[in-house]
């Protein structure tokens, strides 16, 4: 699965281009079938890092990398995914 198409990657903002918003969009959504791991991207540099959301552990803002969701191997084989139905959404319907 291309995690990051092309038509996502026109509509996630450049990175810091939102730092002044109260409550983001979430664009695009990346989980792994097998975890609780889910990754929400509210802005992307155009190469390879993203600004958002992720939920593991715990859920917190910060950067993550698109080689590294792309690289990714786990159990059986299973990579990350792109949530192909999810529709961008404010960033406080997901930390409700």
């Amino acid at each position: 699965m291309k995690l990051l198409t092309k038509e996502l990657r026109e509509k996630l903002p450049p990175l810091y281009a939102t730092e002044d918003e109260e409550d983001p969009l979430l664009v695009c959504k990346f989980f792994h079938p097998r975890s609780n791991w889910t990754w929400y991207a509210i802005e992307f540099d155009g190469e390879d890092l993203f600004f958002g959301l992720v939920e593991g552990h715990v859920a917190e803002l910060g950067y993550f990398s698109l080689r590294e969701l792309e690289a990714f191997s786990g159990a059986w084989g299973l990579g990350i995914e792109r949530d192909q139905h999810f529709k961008p959404v404010p960033l406080s319907e997901v930390l409700q």
